[in-house]
């Protein structure tokens, strides 16, 4: 990582970035001197890696957390589910305070989103509201941890196997984040992870589907790769021992395997370049955790101080996150609003963000779509109004959190 001097003042404090090293720059320079430039060895080694840190069967890597939602649930819409493959029509379950790749993939394929309320004390789904919205036609839960923040598993996964739902658990935003000692994204039939540049880890681009059952994981592959039948990793050839000894659909017997096509499917894989960027950060996890986890807590014992202005998330005691930002709520009656507190740490380089969509109901394209919307939005919309965040990803320094803070108080202070 370049090392900038910290100036006060001076220096711009990005809400978000990424921290790497030598490592990562003699990784990438490797994958470039094998010559094999789409996924390889490095894009091999990341997916044994990341299966060891989560203790999961299957890795697939993609060029995008947004990639892997859409092969994520593109995946359950195969005819080898049977009666239980995701339809046109079929109703999925998930919140209005969400990010759009979260909720998209869903309306591309034709089913309808059934939007509950977001909890203003954990900016999750308010899972007390998800029974409820349940009917004959739900046939999946898809939904994200928010900032880190693990939502409510203990009902959801009730209700996933009370109604026999298909569960996609995105853990874009939690990377080693944990429910009851375990880490999130071992919760759900498929999870998802994202490696741009502002989540845990980075790949510059990058993401990745898990799963632990080997024909969602076939599925997985195969929309992917194209859609197509074959199995073989990219650059194997004749896995299956029956390369030319297939007969499908109309081809004639003995058509090569590698390009025979059960599904309309992508090219989603990300380069070795980027696995191989990803394979050193994964090294550096343990001790980004603990900055990220570091930096939160500086920052909620100071907001604490002024929680007469600000609603600060609510953790339980089973939740261990690892925190993506630092997420607050002005309140209604404080007296000053969200915009003009965000404005003023902008004005002293502070980077600040909303949180994320705020209500995604209330975007232009999301105004036309075919959806249920379950009671009223109130929480959302305060989202949208009142809350933004901060960062504590791990380039952030005593120094910038010392300066971060004598900034806000410097704000709060004229107001008592």
């Amino acid at each position: 990582m370049v090392n900038k001097k910290f100036i006060p003042g001076k220096t711009y404090i990005p809400s978000s970035g990424k921290v790497f090293d030598r490592a990562e720059i003699d990784n990438a320079i490797a994958a470039a001197r094998d010559g094999w430039w789409t996924e390889g060895r490095f894009a091999k080694q990341f997916e044994s890696d990341f299966k060891k840190y989560l203790g999961v069967n299957y890795v697939s890597l993609v060029n995008s957390g947004s990639s892997a939602n859409l092969v994520a649930l593109a995946s359950l819409t195969s005819k080898i589910f049977g009666e239980r493959r995701l339809k046109p029509g079929d109703e999925y379950i998930t919140t209005s305070a969400a990010f759009p790749t979260t909720v998209n993939p869903g309306i591309l394929y034709g089913l309808r989103p059934v939007f509950i309320d977001a909890d203003i004390r954990t900016l999750n789904i308010d899972s007390s509201k998800i029974e409820k919205a349940i009917t004959k036609k739900t046939r999946l839960i898809m939904i994200a941890h928010t900032l880190g923040k693990p939502f409510d598993l203990k009902i959801i996964l009730k209700l996933v196997k009370k109604y026999n739902l298909w569960f996609i658990e995105d853990c874009c935003d939690a990377l080693g984040s944990r429910y009851n000692g375990r880490l999130v994204g071992t919760f759900g039939d498929i999870a998802t992870f994202s490696f741009y540049p502002a989540h845990q880890i980075t790949m510059g681009e990058g993401g990745a589907v898990i799963t632990n059952k080997p024909l969602i994981h076939r599925s997985i592959r195969q929309f992917r790769d194209w859609g197509r039948d074959c199995w073989c990793d990219t650059g194997c050839d004749n896995t299956c021992g029956r390369r030319f000894d297939w007969k499908l659909g109309q081809l004639p017997y003995g058509y090569d395997h590698k390009y025979i096509y059960s599904q309309i499917g992508f090219n989603l894989k990300l380069t070795d370049f980027q696995a191989a960027i990803g394979v050193a950060q994964l090294k550096k996890l343990p001790n980004f955790i603990k900055t990220r986890k570091r930096n939160y807590e500086a920052y909620y014992a100071f907001f604490k101080k002024y929680d007469k202005y600000f609603d600060l998330i609510v953790r339980s005691e089973n939740e261990d996150p690892c925190w993506f930002g630092f997420a607050v709520l002005v309140k209604h009656d404080a007296p000053f609003t969200r915009n003009e507190l965000t404005q003023y740490l902008e004005k002293n380089l502070i980077g600040t963000r909303n949180i994320f969509s705020g209500n995604l109901l209330h975007h232009p394209v999301y105004r036309e779509i075919s959806c249920k919307i379950i009671g009223q939005q109130i929480n959302a919309d305060l989202i949208m109004n009142n809350g933004f965040w901060i960062g504590v990803y791990p380039g952030i320094n005593q120094s910038m959190l010392v300066y971060t803070m004598l900034i806000l108080e410097k704000f709060l202070k004229k107001l008592t």
